[in-house]
């Protein structure tokens, strides 16, 4: 670095860089002078290679959701660089989403300077500095990030975003947040290193030996073993592990709340989808022993549970969930441990430790697990004919409606438009999750991707990040008319125009807010609201959701409310993301 100027900002940029992170999603303020002064020294010098691209972002929710649907797609972290406190303030419920759903995200925002009379580069001299000076920026984030620092000095800049990409990435994963004085990132330096081979994850852990042995004895003799599970899928190769245990038991599979594909739904032992049920599932009902595995809620207590006797097991990098204040499970053993490595586990215990048939002189074997392998028969004929009750009555379902689309048929018609593509479908259906689940029929591993998280307005920028980890896939987004406009769609689809990264949106538009109308009626069924038919989520007037989309992202974009037109919208829209250009289709669908 001869007679050029190495910054602070240099260093954090040459960090994220060594760290493999391929973008930093960007709002840029009046903090980030030496990082765009970095960025643009390196393109001057032929070096822009050598720092993430810079992806500027009109609002920040765009930007966190296209990092978190960056990471994961491709499984790799990246970064989002926002405007002090108000930018942090603005990445709202993009923050729930990136640490309910685990993903590596590093958030960074400069704060106030420190200095006001010009004692360093950098010391305040615009009005907003004061404005924007709050006793402590980073406790907005600490409910949701896993690390929270501030750099103070460029000499240990690349250790400190070492160490926050190292964490972030550790499972759970999760994002982080750096913060630091505009005086700082503006500080020269002599050129810094840092190894970051020296900084890898955590590695993921195994079920100790007698846990092993427990579970998998629990599970061999089970009458009625279930396994239930959320969001195994984030490891695609956890799936076809999970899905050789299931065979091999013949255990049913329960999906609850996914937010990944964890088990092809084609299979005979794939029983399922829960989101909010009111009713009892039968299968959790019955079953005598259930293996819980990477989930957060495997069901809802106050209208399903398992058996008051039944022998629960949960397994989870974070089986405890400590950061939800209330949360219980009352299972016999809690086990921390990686799903794929602690399902291969079981099945190895099983393959090397089991006796087959179920006979007195089998059950006398020494330290073997006795399979019945008759009973393993029936129970399969048994579940593969619940599987093909409930399938059939999902294909019922989805039969041509008369002059309303239903979310059914909307689904069944994607499902064909898609059935030749390498999709990837991006879902915030919210009141529609179980219907784009059931009728979408997702089999392979990372072809359905939620945000995990409790906050709307995902799926906009959740497009861009995923088309940028996945330029070879079609991207498709099936969203509610609420989570379309939460997601700021003039943002997302300008975003996605100027990064050539074109998706497919699918809007239920049924008019307004259905899951507050769906809650009230949960709690006051015959209250004054339901009574009134008024719930005050009403979208009246309409907007033009699809004009949005075409004034700001130059896209494709008509409104849908005759069935028998839907398919050839559907096939025109997805003509002109093949042509480069985004589409969205903004489908009038009935409320249930």
């Amino acid at each position: 670095m001869t007679n050029r100027t190495y910054t602070t900002s240099t260093a954090f940029l040459e960090a994220l860089a060594e760290a493999g992170v391929r973008y930093l999603f960007a709002n840029l303020g009046s903090d980030h002078p030496d990082i765009i002064e970095a960025l643009a020294q390196a393109r001057a010098d032929g070096r822009e290679g050598e720092f993430p691209q810079l992806v500027v972002c009109p609002h920040e929710t765009v930007a966190l959701s296209a990092a978190h649907a960056y990471a994961a797609v491709s499984g790799r972290p990246q970064a989002v660089l926002v405007h002090v406190d108000s930018g942090t303030q603005n990445l709202g419920g993009a923050v729930n989403n990136a640490s309910r759903g685990r993903v590596p995200v590093l958030i960074f925002a400069g704060t106030a300077p420190a200095t006001i009379e010009g004692e360093l580069r950098g010391s305040r001299n615009e009005f907003i500095h004061w404005l924007q000076d709050v006793p402590d920026q980073r406790g907005i984030l600490r409910n949701y990030v896993k690390y929270d620092n501030e750099l103070r000095t460029g000499r240990n800049v690349k250790q400190v975003v070492h160490r926050a990409l190292q964490i972030a990435a550790s499972e759970p994963a999760g994002p982080v947040y750096l913060v630091a004085a505009r005086e700082v990132m503006a500080e020269e330096l002599e050129q810094r290193a840092a190894d970051p081979a020296l900084y890898s994850p955590v590695a993921p852990a195994a079920l100790a030996g007698d846990v092993v042995a427990e579970i998998a004895g629990a599970l061999a003799g089970a009458r009625h073993p279930l396994i239930i599970t959320s969001y195994l899928g984030r490891d695609p190769a956890a799936v076809p592990v999970l899905t050789g245990l299931a065979e091999r038991l013949a255990i049913p599979v329960i999906e609850s709340v996914p937010s990944h594909v964890s088990f092809p739904a084609s299979h005979p032992l794939h029983c399922g989808y829960q989101w909010t049920t009111a009713g009892q599932n039968p299968l959790l009902a019955q079953a005598d022993v259930v293996l819980a595995v990477d989930s957060d809620v495997p069901w809802i207590h106050a209208t399903s549970r398992p058996a008051a006797d039944a022998v629960i097991y949960c397994i989870d990098a974070d089986p405890l969930k400590a950061g939800m204040p209330m949360w219980h499970v009352p299972a016999r053993r809690f086990a921390a441990a990686n799903s794929r490595i602690a399902l291969g586990q079981l099945a190895g215990f099983l393959a090397r430790g089991a006796a087959p048939g179920g006979g007195p002189a089998d059950r006398a074997v020494a330290g073997a697990v006795v399979i019945d392998e008759a009973a393993v028969a029936a129970r399969r004929a048994e579940i593969t004919a619940y599987h093909d009750r409930q399938r059939a009555a999902w294909a019922a379902a989805e039969e041509p409606p008369g002059d309303a689309i239903t979310p059914a048929y909307l689904v069944a018609c994607v499902r064909e438009l898609l059935a030749g593509e390498d999709a990837l479908v991006l879902s915030e259906a919210i009141t529609n999750y179980l219907t784009v689940n059931e009728h979408l029929r997702p089999d392979r591993p990372g072809s359905l991707l939620a945000s995990g998280g409790g906050s709307l307005g995902w799926a906009g920028g959740g497009a861009v990040g995923a088309k940028l980890a996945a330029p070879g896939r079609t991207v498709a987004c099936l969203v509610g008319d609420g989570s379309y406009l939460f997601g700021v769609p003039s943002a997302a689809q300008w975003v996605a125009r100027r990064y050539q990264a074109p998706a497919l949106t699918v809007i239920f538009n049924n008019g307004g807010w259905q899951a507050p109308e769906s809650s009230l009626l949960a709690v006051h069924p015959q209250g004054a609201a339901a009574a009134a038919g008024n719930f005050y989520g009403s979208f009246e007037p309409v907007a033009d959701l699809a004009g949005i989309a075409r004034a700001a992202g130059g896209a494709h974009g008509a409104p849908v409310s005759d069935p028998a037109q839907l398919p050839g919208a559907l096939k025109e829209a997805l003509a002109a993301v093949h042509a480069g250009r985004s589409a969205v289709l903004d489908v009038r669908v009935t409320s249930r």
